[in-house]
């Protein structure tokens, strides 16, 4: 068991890896291609449950802050190591990869007819490289991480995605490849800078918190430019991968001709491996540049909340439509996050978590119906309760956490970021005008935006008469579709009644942020006048 514990984390990166070279094999020499998915399901099951053994009460954090943590030399011309660890930040991300998995494996159990050792592969790859991401502590391996898990969902969406799946996955390359290069120059002037400042080099996001908390490294003063250049290369490869308004057209289109797996895992965690990246390094990293910038992506947010619900509105298929929500939604999670806010930023993590459980759900409910009737256009339905009872019902409950309904997941992450908003920092604080109240009213509006675009489309589809002759011998969900969704909307109701257990995990995480954020200036924090756990907050202008 204490051999488990030490390398956990480099055990839930190897194993789906391990698993795809089995499938390989498998195919290789008994060609019985109907048992892939079995084998697949499997190891990703498998992987699912030994992630759960992060929830060990036994697990003792090291010096860094990081649970789980492994460092271990790899190339060490250029002191780059092996380096991975969790805390509150990653832990629910690594959760939700592993649990999502094996749910994204089910829904494609009947609608992969060719080529499916290939499609269980990639699947299994990108697992991986997920889970690389999620808990990778130094700046090079996360890099590695970041690129590799491009290339599988490259070629998900290229081979098995609808009719125009070559042009949605060479636009999903460009847009992240673009932006991930840009992450790479900073990442290499990163190791320069610390040279130049220590003697020596390192990509180790440990040991580069540790140099600016004695004071050898800031990007303030004389560095204040560079730190201003490397803050903007590393938010633009995460806010293209979020996606934020503007750098978010290549996301409908992804989503639209991707298989329903592969829009499952894009909803569900690529996403935010972008909001992840943000929080982890830019935050830490450039807590002067964070705070300096923070006005613009709070307006790119409201921005992408509001122009994602109203195009969401006006969109004819089914899956675009939800795509447009996850630009809302998303939006939300970078409003929450630059707050700065406890409430702001434990609401970010949240909604990372419920849009991830919902907006999957909701992508699997859409593959349902495609794959009885071979269209995803609204017009095309109408009248379904009728028929499709059940799958009528877990629709309209899915609905409903999406919009935000108490009681269910998706209220309380963007209550939680409303209120932290509400009372940020953040923006400008005049005699005649609070812009912070301001951004959290105009932030709002999405909420009563998303119960326009989502209760009408659940009107068009399911109520009414039914419009088109093939919907009347339509075949309820059997017991696997069923039983696929259960967990998902367990979840959902879980997470909306007892989010006590998801947000203190993520508690002290949260707050060390927070406080690294708003509580220094220069890579120092100053407690100076103010009980440990009390955050030095910037007062307002009068």
């Amino acid at each position: 068991m204490d051999l488990i514990n030490q390398n956990l984390l480099t055990i839930l990166i190897l194993l789906p890896v391990i698993g795809a070279v089995l499938t390989l094999a498998h195919q290789t020499f008994w060609k019985q291609e109907s048992q892939l998915k079995w084998v697949t399901l499997g190891f990703t099951v498998l992987n699912f449950l030994l992630s759960l053994a992060l929830f060990s009460k036994s697990a003792v954090a090291g010096a860094s802050g990081f649970f789980f943590e492994q460092n271990v030399p790899w190339i060490r011309a250029i002191n780059t190591n092996y380096h991975v660890g969790v805390d509150g930040l990653s832990f629910w991300l690594v959760i939700l990869t592993t649990f999502v998995m094996p749910i994204a494996v089910i829904s494609s159990w009947n609608a992969v007819a060719k080529r499916a050792t290939a499609f269980y592969i990639f699947l299994l790859l990108l697992e991986s490289a997920m889970i690389g991401v999620f808990v990778s502590l130094d700046l090079l391996v996360f890099y590695l991480f970041f690129e590799a898990s491009l290339v599988p969902m490259f070629f998900l969406i290229g081979i098995w995605g609808g009719d125009n799946r070559i042009y949605a996955a060479v636009k999903f390359f460009i847009f992240t490849a673009l932006g991930s290069l840009l992450m790479l120059v900073a990442i290499i002037a990163l190791y320069y800078i610390h040279a130049d400042a220590t003697g020596v080099g390192t990509f180790d996001f440990v040991t580069l918190m540790n140099t600016m908390k004695l004071g050898q490294l800031s990007f303030s003063g004389p560095l204040a430019n560079a730190g201003t250049l490397l803050f903007m290369a590393f938010a633009l490869a995460f806010a293209i991968k979020v996606p934020l308004f503007p750098f978010h057209t290549w996301l409908p289109d992804a989503h639209t001709e991707a298989p329903t797996a592969g829009s499952v895992i894009l909803a569900a965690i690529l996403l935010k491996m972008g909001t992840y990246g943000l929080m982890r390094f830019n935050f830490a990293l450039f807590p002067d540049q964070s705070r300096e910038w923070a006005w613009l992506f709070i307006i790119l947010a409201i921005i992408g909340i509001i122009y994602g619900a109203l195009v969401a509105m006006v969109q004819p298929d089914m899956k675009r439509l939800v795509a447009y929500s996850s630009v809302a939604h998303m939006g939300f999670v970078v409003l929450g996050m630059f707050s700065f806010t406890e409430s702001g930023m434990q609401g970010a993590l949240f909604t990372m978590l419920s849009h991830g459980v919902t907006t999957g759900a909701l992508f699997i409910l859409v593959g349902f119906i495609y794959e009885r009737r071979h269209t995803r256009a609204i017009s095309e339905f109408g009248g379904l309760a009728n028929p499709m009872p059940t799958y009528a019902t877990l629709f309209v409950i899915t609905t409903m956490a999406s919009i935000g309904l108490p009681f269910l997941n998706g209220f309380v992450g963007e209550f939680l970021i409303m209120i932290g908003m509400f009372g940020s920092h953040a923006l400008s604080v005049t005699a005649s005008v609070n812009w912070n109240y301001v951004a959290t009213m105009f932030a709002g509006t999405g909420v009563i935006f998303a119960a326009v675009y989502l209760l009408w489309m659940v009107q068009r589809i399911f109520f009414g008469k039914i419009t088109h002759e093939k919907n009347r011998s339509l075949a309820d969900l059997n017991w696997r579709e069923i039983g696929l969704m259960i967990p998902l909307l367990a979840l959902m109701v879980y997470m909306g009644v007892f989010p006590k257990p998801f947000l203190k995990r993520s508690e002290m995480a949260i707050r060390a942020l927070q406080e690294r954020v708003m509580g220094q200036a220069g890579g120092v924090i100053d407690h100076a006048g103010a009980p440990p756990t009390t955050l030095v907050v910037p007062k307002a202008e009068k």
